[in-house]
């Protein structure tokens, strides 16, 4: 889940505050000086001491940037299934991306060939579990067969939703795109050849954490002066690329459900962008509670726009019974099946099919009711947290296949915190001792701590499950032919985004004599 080594969060504190006084004496380089202390940046004759120069986070492939804000999380339609299962209650969500369409067929396909080409020989079980579950279109009063068949193969349904993927695999999924992604960043930089790739296999494979831990040795690529000048040791050896130079995204991940949730509704005020006039400020800009993602156009299902459009569904979903598209002729959606993962009316974040298509998993480990005591500031459950495992040496190790070993932290090294008292607070307040709460998994209820809530309508639901606050719960391990996911990433900076400040940040006042 949250997954940071307390290492890596002493380094990164660190860093920060070196890269503040950084900005406030330079602008970076060979000249910039520490506010502290007075010593040279980024020179070998003082120590040697790095310090990337401030920069905005690059936008990963396939994301869209969403600016966080205070929002009501929860039901905003009656509860006709009488779950109780989400009450509205006002939280705020830090920014950060997520992807602007589902994870799609061939985004999937293309994981699978890296798991055969990497995996395939030693460890060909990997590529096995990877499989999407391509049965879950089999029904026993259905003919479903060809979709068994081509729905993940065929290249119609190329950019069509993934499904049949559990949520462990989607997990997995977000792990490898996260490394391809920063492996590719090191190419471009080249601090890694376009040729390494053909030299990986097994636990010689790229993992962003083996390889900022020291454990993984590419062949390096050509770099330019200024690259060479940076990745350079106080005694001039070539040195790795940290996540301190900047050069580096933060992890791929599954959206919490606050996200989700937030991203969804599109709550974003007029603001005009980076410029002197910042737009208006303020609750006011918090629209009236929606019901679907489009709120801004409509608060029904049907385009209202005059033109060629109006009238035309904006979502893809079953309209009542036997009724999945229409008639011949004037069809509702246009899909019997899910749809193109960019087709369908995209919210005024820019993400499309967030009510309809497919349902999507998220991070949070679901539990009937989100406690009204609990965090307001970006609500999760389902930490366990973990560190870096570490020999008897006291050096990091990686696995057969070249990621980072990690190990749970135990309650005894969380004592003494106080933040937090246990390693694995899955059942905080719903589900441990203090809470008195026990669930008993296939006897008095179908919860437990492998229960992952399910967000947003799919092509075969009901509009009643388009509603953002609505959700649902399926196992872990478990898969179905409406349900997909996407990703989402940490935004580091700005929570406004590239270009802007952080902080209302005012003239100094002139001081009287």
């Amino acid at each position: 889940m949250h997954r940071l080594t307390s290492v890596s969060m002493l380094i990164g504190a660190s860093v920060m505050l070196s890269m503040t006084a950084c900005n406030k004496s330079g602008s970076g380089g060979k000249k910039a000086k520490s506010s502290a202390t007075g010593w040279n940046y980024n020179d070998p004759k003082m120590g040697g001491f790095s310090v990337a120069k401030s920069k905005d986070q690059q936008t990963g492939p396939g994301l869209v940037f969403v600016q966080g804000g205070t929002f009501a999380m929860g039901a905003t339609e009656q509860d006709v299934m009488a779950d109780w299962n989400n009450i509205p209650r006002r939280i705020t969500v830090s920014s950060f991306y997520i992807d602007e369409t589902e994870v799609a067929n061939v985004h999937y396909r293309e994981y699978l060939y890296w798991l055969r080409r990497m995996y395939g020989e030693s460890f060909p079980d990997v590529f096995r579990k990877a499989l999407p579950d391509t049965l879950v279109w089999r029904s026993e009063l259905a003919y479903n067969e060809p979709l068994v068949e081509y729905y993940f193969r065929h290249p119609a349904y190329n950019d069509y939703p993934v499904v049949g993927v559990n949520w462990k695999q989607a997990v997995d999924y977000c792990k490898w795109r996260s490394n391809r992604v920063n492996e590719k960043m090191l190419i471009d930089k080249g601090l890694l050849g376009k040729t390494d790739i053909n030299n990986q296999a097994d636990d010689n494979t790229f993992d962003t954490k083996s390889y900022t831990a020291g454990l993984y040795e590419g062949i390096p690529g050509k770099m330019s002066k200024e690259t060479k000048a940076q990745f350079k040791n106080a005694d001039g050896s070539p040195r790795t690329a940290q996540f301190e130079d900047g050069v580096m995204l933060p992890n791929y991940r599954l959206p919490t459900e606050a996200e989700w949730e937030y991203a969804a509704l599109g709550y974003i005020g007029q603001n005009p962008g980076p410029s002197k006039k910042e737009g208006k400020r303020g609750e006011e800009l918090i629209m009236n509670k929606q019901v679907y993602s489009w709120g801004t156009n409509t608060s029904g299902l049907r385009d209202i726009r005059r033109g060629a459009w109006q009238g035309q569904f904006l979502a893809n979903f079953k309209r009542g019974s036997g009724d999945n598209m229409g008639m011949a002729g004037g069809l509702n959606d246009r899909a019997s099946i899910p749809g193109p993962i960019q087709s369908y009316f995209p919210n005024t974040f820019g993400i499309y099919n967030m009510s309809g298509n497919v349902s999507e998993w998220v991070l949070d480990v679901y539990r009937p009711l989100n406690p009204i005591d609990g965090d307001d500031f970006n609500y999760f459950r389902g930490n366990k947290f973990q560190t870096t495992y570490m020999n008897g040496e006291n050096e990091p190790e990686k696995d057969s296949l070249g990621h980072l070993k990690m190990r749970d932290v135990t309650d005894e090294e969380s004592a003494n915190r106080l933040n937090y008292q246990k390693g694995d607070v899955i059942n905080y307040l719903d589900g441990d001792t203090l809470s008195m709460v026990e669930y008993g998994y296939g006897v008095t209820s179908l919860v437990n701590d492998k229960s992952h809530v399910v967000k947003g309508g799919s092509w075969n639901d009901r509009a009643y499950w388009l509603s953002p606050g609505a959700r649902r719960f399926m196992q872990e391990d478990m898969a179905t032919n409406t349900v997909g996911f996407r990703c989402a990433m940490d935004r580091v900076g700005s929570p406004e985004g590239n270009k802007f400040k952080t902080g209302n940040l005012f003239k100094k006042q002139r001081q009287k004599r």
